[in-house]
């Protein structure tokens, strides 16, 4: 269940951003940098985000406010599911990240899951469209939605990178610790439903 804090943050900063992009008298731009100040401090007093790391968040956007997309590659074999320890706190996640502009879906999908795991894979079906400000436990500064794509491995191997420590395959029942804001036990759920499910259909909301 979403936090009312948290909900409120993200509609203030959405309310503000869309009013500073369309609105021409100088008092009311001036109101809306008000509203998103006041945004970012609600984020900032409730989590450990620094505040100027809030409003870098926040100003960085631009234009009427849309969530952002976070693409994740679903691989599973011999009973396993391919999850990648991520450099920034230790934890595991499926291999992914925020889509990139000039790629297709697709593309993001194989581009993510080759730079994170070194498998170079076909990106196969839809398995979920989910908004992770409701799905993911981890609190963020914006709308997310995080989509995740069942992939049929090529082949390859691990590559030491910037973003993972290691990678490897995890039974349902014995995950690692996962870095909750990026996949949950909710989300590997659904992959191991859809793996071998011809009819399986796409979960989203």
């Amino acid at each position: 269940m979403r936090e009312k804090w948290l909900e409120w943050a993200v509609r203030l900063q959405s309310i503000a951003q869309c009013g500073l992009t369309y609105s021409k008298d100088k008092y009311d731009i001036e109101r809306f940098q008000q509203i998103r100040d006041l945004a970012a401090d609600i984020m900032h007093d409730y989590t450990d985000i620094p505040l100027d790391r809030v409003k870098d968040l926040f100003c960085m956007e631009k234009g009427y406010q849309t969530p952002k997309v976070d693409v994740r590659g679903a691989i599973i074999e011999d009973g396993g599911i391919l999850l990648v320890r991520e450099q920034i706190d230790g934890k595991w996640s499926l291999p992914g990240g925020w889509a990139e502009v000039d790629l297709s879906l697709g593309e993001n999908v194989v581009k993510e899951v080759r730079e994170e795991s070194g498998l170079d894979v076909e990106a196969s079906r839809l398995l979920a469209v989910l908004d992770a400000g409701r799905r993911n436990p981890v609190p963020a500064p914006f709308g997310i939605y995080k989509i995740i794509v069942e992939c049929i491995s090529l082949g390859g191997s691990f590559r030491p990178n910037i973003e993972t420590l290691e990678c490897g395959f995890f039974k349902q029942d014995r995950l690692p610790e996962l870095s909750q804001g990026r996949t949950t036990e909710e989300q590997i759920a659904v992959c191991f439903r859809a793996a071998g499910n011809a009819g399986f259909v796409p979960v989203f909301d």
